[in-house]
């Protein structure tokens, strides 16, 4: 679309300060009659481009130019800092340096300073970094460059294997990061913990996308399959449940408790945090987890009851 095309353009001449007409048309496919046309359009939207044709010459912007002016509103300014306040928190190594580049480009009299400082996001445990020995960045270089990646994976049972994967996506559920892959080593779409990768790198070989993995196609590394969870709550509780579920996935019932339903990867998080609620929280499906809880409530009951008798 043109105003794609002129958005990049402005782009462009933001990062580069200057390019010739004839570059410009060779990027987009456009002829160079296209190329000033569109440098017309710019300058007319408020953009100060100028051109100097002929030998030596080229496009440039105007020296002090800045995104705010022009081509995006405050709230917009706001959106692209909280993406990169998020993208750092991963520890990822290259946003730091991109926030304070944008934060440049966003100056806006003396604010520039406030427009970063607004908020700050850790979605990491205390004292630990969530990115050890470089983790995002070399599952990001191996998602955009289509390359495989290999790593130490450790299971919920504490085995460890080696995995050759196809990765496709980071995704983040409630409290951790997990990677959407195609395992090679199970000839299947996986889901994996990123806390629990371990020594990993990114091969020179490439690979075919082998389309979009919907989350019931996921099976999660450890060998089961993301579970679609039926969870019911009691009243006391509820405060807790609006903090965690949005609205469409709450129903309420008439005794007061409500019903969560929600596609979750199976693992000992999920009985964890099944568990935290005590009896104020009851798995109504699948049944098979439903076993599980019981299994160790009763276990723990036997626990505490015995060491009351001690």
């Amino acid at each position: 679309m043109k105003i794609n095309r002129l958005l990049e353009m402005a782009m462009i001449l933001l990062n580069r300060g200057g390019v010739t007409a004839g570059q410009l048309a060779d990027r987009f496919g456009v002829s160079v009659r296209t190329v000033y046309r569109d440098i017309d359009e710019l300058s007319c939207a408020g953009v100060p481009v100028y051109a100097n044709r002929g030998a030596g010459g080229g496009i440039s912007l105007l020296p002090g130019y800045t995104v705010d002016k022009a081509l995006l509103s405050e709230a917009e300014r706001d959106d692209v800092l909280l993406a990169l306040k998020t993208l750092e928190a991963t520890r990822y190594p290259n946003a730091g340096a991109a926030l304070e580049k944008i934060g440049a480009a966003f100056r806006n009299g003396g604010n520039e300073k406030k427009k970063q400082d607004w908020i700050d996001i850790y979605f990491h445990p205390w004292q630990v970094s969530p990115d050890e020995n470089g983790r995002f960045n070399t599952i990001k270089t191996g998602i955009i460059e289509r390359r495989v990646i290999e790593f130490d994976y450790i299971n919920a049972n504490g085995e460890k294997s080696r995995r050759s994967v196809e990765p496709q996506k980071l995704v983040y559920y409630s409290n951790s990061f997990y990677l959407n892959a195609f395992c090679r080593k199970r000839n299947e779409n996986r889901q994996f913990r990123v806390s629990r990768i371990k020594n990993i790198t990114v091969t020179n070989e490439r690979f075919e996308p082998r389309g979009d993995i919907s989350e019931a196609d996921l099976i999660h590394s450890d060998g089961r399959p993301a579970a679609l969870l039926r969870l019911k709550f009691s009243p006391q509780v509820l405060y807790r449940i609006y903090d965690y579920f949005s609205d469409e996935i709450i129903t309420k019932n008439a005794d007061g408790s409500c019903t969560v339903e929600m596609c979750w990867p199976e693992d000992e998080w999920v009985y964890g945090y099944i568990m935290s609620y005590g009896n104020a929280c009851e798995v109504l499906a699948p049944l098979h987890i439903r076993k599980i809880i019981s299994e160790r409530l009763k276990s723990a009951a036997k626990q505490y009851e015995k060491d009351a008798e001690s």
